[in-house]
């Protein structure tokens, strides 16, 4: 029998349970989310819940989930780190899964841009928002509360899986969510946040500083944004890279590329 964990309560109606899979990409780990009524006194084992994020398929974390009674799965994008536990967890706490893709679907249609959804006394609407991948999509619960997947993590900055993820939906994605009233921001990496615009402010100014400093890279280089390479571009822009993270940012660099060329 794997050792359970017991979630964090981190507001009313939210509980955290981070996945032991720590890395350069995921930070401290996979966040799962299990949401209850806020209403309800506490949150424990065979509360009903609704699950953001399964995360990866480890069993200490998947049993810690299947304490509880899992109404319904939410997933946020076809990562493996966020989709790797569905189908243990279904055979620990047989759940309906929802996805973007079907693929990860089990016995739910898939997740359509703003549709409502209520279970386990908890109000969650839809919000598609591509870009990191162009499956993404985030949740906004009880109107108060933003769940952003990996479109917005809690430190750091996110990588567009390109060409799947693009620049133009990212940009669009984060104007998006900045449109929606300030509120509690939960990613599925990282630390929380009490409020979100600040935030999603930070990583629009950080684009567009990044783009300024692809545009000087490729001016020091004489080329234009279609004839570069990442390659060519990864030491000027990217100066202190952890070189395990050269392919994210090489993937980085062709959605900025292309967002250049596309917008000349």
């Amino acid at each position: 029998m794997a050792h359970l964990s017991s979630p964090t309560v981190v507001a009313p109606g939210i509980g955290l349970l981070t996945a032991e899979n720590p890395s350069e990409m995921t930070l401290d780990g996979t966040n799962s989310y299990l949401l209850f009524d806020p209403g309800a006194p506490a949150l424990a084992p065979g509360t009903p819940v609704v699950l953001i994020d399964p995360g990866p398929e480890l069993e200490a974390h998947l049993q810690s989930l299947a304490q509880f009674d899992i109404q319904l799965v939410l997933v946020t994008h076809r990562h493996a780190d966020h989709t790797g536990g569905i189908d243990r967890l279904r055979q620990l706490a047989a759940a309906p899964v929802r996805a973007k893709l079907a693929e990860f679907c089990r016995d739910a249609p898939v997740l359509e841009d703003h549709e409502a959804i209520r279970v386990a006394g908890v109000d969650i609407q839809v919000l598609s928002t591509p870009g990191h991948t162009s499956d993404s999509v985030c949740f906004t619960v009880q109107d108060s509360h933003l769940f952003t997947g990996d479109t917005v993590l809690g430190r750091g900055t996110t990588i567009l899986e390109h060409p799947d993820g693009t620049l133009s939906d990212y940009l669009a994605s984060l104007n998006r969510l900045l449109d929606l009233p300030d509120m509690p921001l939960h990613p599925a990496h990282g630390q929380q946040h009490g409020t979100s615009h600040q935030l999603l402010r930070a990583y629009l100014e950080h684009r567009e500083s990044r783009l300024d400093q692809v545009r000087a890279a490729l001016q020091k280089l004489g080329k234009a944004g279609a004839d570069a390479t990442p390659a060519e571009l990864l030491e000027l822009v990217y100066p202190d890279l952890d070189p395990r993270l050269a392919g994210a940012a090489s993937r980085s660099l062709e959605a900025q590329l292309h967002y250049l060329a596309s917008n000349r």
